[in-house]
């Protein structure tokens, strides 16, 4: 998902920003505006309004409706929602965070963008409102990204979560079971490729790019490693980790005997692999059997089965439906038989430490973390930030799926200095090198000594 994907812009707004922000470290409370009293009274607030930043379209018109008329009924002021593209977002926020004239009042931002903007002092402290905005019912991954020090600065909006997309028809053909450990998992997709049952050339029991760090580290996550933790008051890469390690060992097992992804893959249109190219016709126009499956199983982010299943015309476009009969999810399991640690994809939410609306702006955060707000994220295919309200995402196996896997999910590291090590695509160098490296610890060693500068770049 778009959320968690590095922007290479970052690295530069990153440092814009500190410049205009004036400070580094733990942010101050004192760096937000006073307060400009409660908002307890609709006729005071009449002629005010507070404007949200929402990321891309992903929160829907109907939920923005809502956002608007509850604010105006409780609050008696006007909200006003802008929108801004994910790919000029940071840029955006970069310039009017610092600005308390032109500063959003309260910001979506991707989960991985929000430690860079939390560390710098771009939001207020709202520690004090935790408990009453869920508390420990809220993510934990997204919490942690959003905090500094123990204190809270931004919270999970929504959350999404990556699960397996398997072809049912073709693990049956293998007589593979369905694997309840990783080590299962592992065995079975090295057996399917093995078999490879339907004599498909370039067949993958699990197809997993060489670049795609993103799937890939939930080998390390399951084994108890980390991409990097804090020493101090630094962050150090802890690829050659012993624990990182073990799982670093998995992928690149994966990688010789159940994957045939070329090296430079990355995460991108995984479910290509696993449709069949349902158009191939011969010359009488009856379809041929040829088809373009090459892959019995990917990871991808829940969304995707919109993009797997049987071609068919729907409104006269072409449009995959899904068949229950050849296609089926499954969560991959960790070590003890519970789902991995996966990566989770979605959003955080702050209010800017310079907005001069600071009261109206947490009437705002607690309309979005009530009840009527997260159940209508899950009735939406959001992941609600709030654990109470997973259920209403509905039952059917996308979201048992969703659910599942998002209730282990981990972020990316909360260094500082993250953002640049995701756009400087140095993990997808680390990562494309895995499979043919003699010596994983030594290549994981050269790799640490590359990113723990930039993991402390402030």
């Amino acid at each position: 998902m778009k959320k968690y994907l590095g922007l290479a812009a970052l690295t530069t707004a990153a440092a814009l920003t500190l410049s205009a922000c004036g400070g580094s470290g733990s942010p101050a409370a004192s760096d937000a505006p006073a307060s400009t009293g409660a908002a307890t009274s609709s006729a005071s607030n009449a002629d005010k309004s507070l404007t949200l930043w929402l990321a891309g379209g992903d929160t829907p018109d109907e939920l923005r409706t809502y956002l608007k008329d509850t604010f105006k009924t409780k609050t008696g002021a006007t909200l006003k929602i802008e929108e801004q593209g994910w790919g000029d977002l940071v840029t955006k926020m970069t310039t009017a965070l610092p600005d308390a004239n032109n500063t959003p009042d309260v910001v979506e931002m991707g989960n991985t963008q929000s430690p860079t903007f939390t560390n710098i002092g771009a939001f207020t402290d709202i520690s004090d409102m935790f408990e009453e905005l869920g508390g420990d019912k809220l993510i934990p991954s997204f919490v942690e990204a959003g905090a500094v020090d123990g204190k809270n600065f931004t919270l999970p909006y929504y959350a999404g979560s990556r699960y397996l997309f398997q072809r049912a028809d073709v693990w049956k053909e293998a007589g593979v079971e369905t694997p309840k450990t990783l080590d299962e998992f592992n065995t079975a997709v090295k057996t399917i490729a093995e078999k490879n049952p339907r004599e498909i050339k370039n067949f993958s029991g699990f197809f997993l790019g060489g670049q795609d760090w993103r799937n890939g580290i939930s080998w390390i996550f399951a084994n108890g490693g980390e991409l990097a933790k804090k020493d101090g008051d630094a962050w150090v890469s802890t690829l050659a980790d012993a624990n990182t390690l073990k799982g670093l060992a998995q992928l690149q097992d994966l990688q010789k005997h159940a994957s045939k992804a070329p090296s430079d893959a990355k995460d991108a249109a995984p479910w290509l692999y696993i449709n069949d190219a349902d158009q191939i016709l011969d010359d009488e126009g009856k379809p041929t059997g040829k088809t373009s499956l090459s892959a019995a199983t990917i990871m991808a982010p829940g969304w995707a089965h919109w993009s797997i299943g049987d071609l068919t015309k729907k409104d006269g476009k072409d449009v995959r439906e899904w068949n229950d009969t050849k296609f089926s999810t499954l969560v991959l399991p960790g070590n003890d038989g519970a789902p991995a640690p996966v990566l989770a994809g979605g959003s955080n939410i702050g209010i800017s430490a310079k907005s001069q609306n600071q009261d109206l702006a947490k009437e705002l955060m607690r309309i979005i973390f009530s009840s009527d707000y997260q159940n209508m994220l899950g009735k939406n295919g959001l992941g609600p930030a709030n654990s109470d309200y997973f259920a209403s995402m509905g039952d059917d196996q996308f979201a048992q799926a969703a659910i599942a896997s998002a209730s282990n999910s981990k972020l990316t590291p909360a260094a500082p200095g993250w953002a640049a090590v995701e756009s400087s695509m140095i993990l997808e160098e680390f990562f494309g090198k895995i499979r043919d490296a003699a010596d994983l610890e030594a290549l994981a060693k050269e790799y640490d000594a590359k990113i723990s500068p930039m993991l402390n770049l402030k």
